[in-house]
């Protein structure tokens, strides 16, 4: 989106994109050789005319803000992002039930939080890639299964206010991946002696310090969204449009 625009007594909100203007095309049969009629539209005409002579202000997305229960790709899901107006901040919820449908945007006065569900080591992972590079010879079953066993008591040793986030995203706005931190590495390193000997200690000291950084040995957080809206006072809600100061808009004529 290009611009966030709230129509200030009304509390709506319009973005304002460059598809604002994009026509549309319909069917109309039997009329060959173009079967298909073209309807100008301009959205935020549209919107203009609903509010007419509302004031109105501008509002200023806060960067990395976004969260949402499904994934980036998840073309229906429904999200949520703050934005300013440069005295109070909003949070925005954007949706659409069906793919075919614009999206639509509520303002919400209050703010939102992620609760985490949550932390957790990846074994299913880990062990998939200790048998990929520790194969010559493969580690024993025993001694995978104490690994795991050493890492998820390192996990709740482990303070996630601690931790350093990676810089990759997700695929998912909800999951979050941490690298361990100094004091938790070695602390697993000490206690990998009691299980590995020799040169597999020296394999499975090389493995950790590869994989902590950004492969299997991250930590993932799982966390839910918490919207938590501001109650209003009646002297707030009341539509009294001369006492509101905003932003004009002109339409087209």
């Amino acid at each position: 989106m290009n611009q966030l625009i709230r129509c200030i007594p009304c509390n709506e909100i319009f973005a304002r994109t460059p598809y604002d203007q994009w026509p549309e095309y319909e069917y109309v049969s039997g009329s060959a050789p173009e079967p298909y009629r073209t309807v100008k539209k301009d959205e935020f005409q549209v919107f203009l005319k609903h509010h007419r002579n509302h004031p109105m202000e501008d509002l200023e997305i806060l960067e990395d803000s976004f969260v949402s229960e499904k994934p980036y790709s998840e073309p229906t899901k429904v999200s949520y992002f703050k934005a300013t107006n440069g005295k109070e901040k909003f949070v925005i919820k954007r949706f659409r039930k069906r793919i075919d449908e614009p999206l639509s945007y509520q303002l919400i006065q209050g703010d939102y939080s992620l609760k985490l569900l949550r932390f957790e080591i990846q074994p299913e992972e880990i062990i998939k890639q200790l048998k990929r590079e520790l194969d010559n010879p493969p580690l024993p079953e025993h001694q995978l299964e104490a690994f795991l066993k050493l890492y998820q008591q390192v996990l709740k040793t482990i303070d996630i206010k601690n931790l350093e986030r990676i810089p990759e995203d997700s695929t998912h706005p909800l999951e979050i991946y941490y690298k361990m931190d100094e004091v938790s590495l070695a602390y697993l390193l000490r206690n990998c002696r009691v299980i590995f000997k020799g040169q597999e200690y020296n394999e499975i000291e090389a493995f950790i310090h590869r994989q902590r950084e950004d492969g299997v040995l991250l930590l993932k957080a799982i966390y839910q969204i918490q919207i938590v809206e501001a109650a209003q006072s009646k002297k707030e809600t009341l539509p009294i449009l001369h006492a509101i100061e905003g932003k004009k808009y002109v339409e087209k004529k």
